[in-house]
């Protein structure tokens, strides 16, 4: 599992003093306002850095990064995503997962039939949609009564398989 979570993208400089505004990756923008430690993610490294004066919007978070003192310096992290790492991550109930974790797990269905690897996590409003890649692309509702097993630690998802023949979508 990966050390860092990518909780936003930085979108643009906001004013002339250095505050960047962020495209927020997580599902309650509030948890911004507690932040005061992240890592900038560059060059495949991570750069800490503390986040001051936040404001958080119902689409977008602004804030201030520690080195960031001009617009000039603001603009080079356009298009840069903004990390925490696992220690400082929401804590999340049981039976919710960062789509991060998720991402890469082997899935089968609960008669031991391989289906493919998970690859993308779709937000469409009622559920989360995954996508799966295998012999042929494969798209399933995140519902319970599907997901018969989540074991991000081991990397693999079991499917229900009657409930799959009812929901799943298989690319003709």
């Amino acid at each position: 599992m990966q050390e860092y979570l990518r909780i936003g993208l930085i979108l643009r400089p906001h004013g002339v003093h250095g505050a960047v505004k962020l495209q927020p990756l997580t599902t309650d923008n509030r948890r911004f306002l507690k932040l005061k430690e992240a890592y900038i993610e560059q060059n495949g490294g991570y750069t800490p850095v503390e986040a001051t004066e936040i404001s958080v919007q119902p689409d977008a978070v602004f804030l201030r990064l520690s080195f960031c003192d001009s617009r000039e310096q603001a603009e080079a992290l356009r298009g840069q995503y903004l990390c925490v790492d696992r220690a400082h991550a929401a804590k999340l109930p049981a039976g919710r997962y960062f789509v991060a974790d998720l991402i890469g797990c082997a899935v089968e269905d609960s008669n031991g039939k391989p289906l493919g690897k998970l690859t993308d996590v779709l937000e469409t409003g009622a559920n989360d949609v995954y996508v799966i890649e295998g012999e042929k692309t494969l798209l399933i509702p995140a519902l319970k009564k599907l997901l018969q097993e989540v074991d991000v630690q081991n990397r693999r998802i079991v499917l229900n398989a009657e409930v799959l023949e009812e929901v799943g979508l298989f690319e003709d």
